[in-house]
């Protein structure tokens, strides 16, 4: 399969970044960078005729991911959650097409697998060897997750006070854990200087480009 993905741009200024190397916000206004794709020619070859013979994840869409070889794929099943209908707390909140989207069947039990699936596969095809990020939740274990099977070494700053099952969840798939005494806002400041002083990709929410497209 044949990925679309070209380049990168900023979401404010409209500057146009290289994807063939890391990159985390737009060099000229420090906004968000966003993955764009050569939709033209993207729609003379990705249908939905195609899709009913493809793997139950969210890599079936391969050809609107970020990644370009297909080798360079990190799942664990991700995606392709069931959507259910919901009539009766539909009826209670005056909604006749309530539905709800069952995130927590996803490998770590939440949406987050989606992002951090799509961020390590493309540290993992940029050749990044080793991640961080500040966590109080369910991002964390995601990360360490799929960093583990990707070979990567994967650092994660928690409030001390975080739910002991994220806390457990880092331990037991490997990631580096670091317990902090403060808030969530304290331990993003200590991942960003641990990743100036150790050489670490910061995949933290819009603090990269990929994670959103999972």
């Amino acid at each position: 399969m044949k990925s679309f993905f070209t380049h990168l741009e900023c979401t404010y200024c409209g500057k146009i970044h290289s994807s063939s190397e890391p990159q985390r916000l737009c060099l000229d206004c420090g906004k968000v960078l966003y993955p764009r794709y050569d939709l033209e020619s993207a729609r003379k070859i990705f249908t939905k005729e195609v899709l009913p013979y493809r793997q139950s994840n969210m890599w079936r869409y391969f050809e609107m991911m970020p990644i370009l070889d297909e080798k360079n794929v990190v799942t664990l099943g991700e995606g392709f959650t069931p959507i259910f209908d919901m009539p009766s707390l539909g009826e209670k909140l005056g909604s006749s097409n309530l539905f709800l989207k069952d995130e927590g069947i996803n490998p770590t039990a939440s949406f987050k697998a989606r992002g951090l699936s799509a961020a390590v596969s493309k540290a993992k095809e940029l050749g990044l060897k080793r991640l961080t990020m500040p966590s109080a939740g369910n991002a964390a274990g995601a990360m360490s997750s799929y960093a583990a099977r990707a070979g990567i070494d994967a650092y994660v700053f928690m409030p001390k006070d975080a739910p002991e099952a994220n806390q457990v969840e880092v331990y037991f798939t490997g990631g580096d854990l670091n317990l902090i005494d403060g808030l969530i806002s304290d331990a993003g400041i200590i991942s960003r200087q641990k990743a100036g002083e150790m050489d670490l990709f910061d995949v933290s929410t819009l603090q990269e480009p990929y994670r959103v497209e999972g």
